[in-house]
């Protein structure tokens, strides 16, 4: 026997939550939304701030779900909300904001000569986990006279944007390669970046000592031994 509907008036009491309203959205225009993607473009006028009610709300649930009276704890009365708000204010910031302004300038002298900029530190999380990824990571350049130039502070505000999303290192600093591929312009690229993944540290083998070690090479640094050579021998990873 069919079940009956509820009520006109009860369907209509029931609010869409905001994350299907914005997953409708990017569906709609055939998007892709995995943890390591921006999503803003989607998200309308006052709704990152219903989705932190929406996400406070279900992470109460998870907690009550792990056997935690949320009610009476005096520690973990307001975790819920304090997670939500950390999620999507920080640690997972750059899925849910525009990219930061960045001003371009003009090569007026021709530079072509290797600029490395680096140590970045870097925070981001394991999309396996969610656990911290905490690095640094460096930046070699060589432009040409058709290149942009971006202030120093511009790399740092660039690459925390990248990083700061659930994601694995591998595809993370591809992602800070391309950007600053489309940003600058330049002949050669080149990022490395050297992490601890806590989802190491704290969980699985328990291993406090490895790190993990990667690079991108793009253009005449992919093209040119010597180039290569050059930018790994001044990124010094021990200091």
């Amino acid at each position: 026997m069919a079940m009956d509907k509820p009520p006109k008036s009860a369907q209509e009491g029931r609010a869409e939550p905001v994350s299907a309203k914005i997953r409708a959205r990017v569906e709609q225009a055939n998007r892709r939304y995995f943890a390591n993607d921006n999503i803003s473009a989607f998200i309308e006028p006052g709704e990152l701030e219903a989705l932190l009610d929406e996400v406070a709300g279900k992470m109460k649930g998870v907690l009550e779900s792990l056997v935690i009276d949320v009610d009476h704890d005096h520690n973990t009365q307001d975790t819920a909300r304090r997670v939500a708000k950390m999620y999507l204010n920080e640690v997972f910031r750059g899925r849910y904001v525009a990219q930061p302004p960045v001003t371009e300038f003009p090569n007026a002298e021709y530079l072509n000569e290797l600029m490395i900029v680096g140590p970045i530190t870097v925070r981001s999380a394991c999309s396996h986990h969610l656990c911290p990824i905490m690095g640094r990571l460096w930046i070699g350049l060589l432009p040409n006279e058709h290149s942009n130039l971006i202030g120093l502070s511009k790399y740092s505000r660039l690459a925390e944007w990248i990083m700061s999303r659930p994601q694995i290192q591998e595809e993370a600093i591809a992602q800070v390669a391309d950007l600053l591929m489309s940003k600058v312009a330049p002949d050669g690229l080149a990022v490395v970046m050297e992490a601890d993944h806590f989802c190491m540290h704290w969980r699985g083998v328990k291993d406090n000592a490895t790190k993990m070690i990667n690079s991108v090479m793009r253009g005449a640094f992919l093209k040119n031994a010597s180039l290569r050579r050059e930018f790994l021998a001044l990124v010094n990873l021990k200091d």
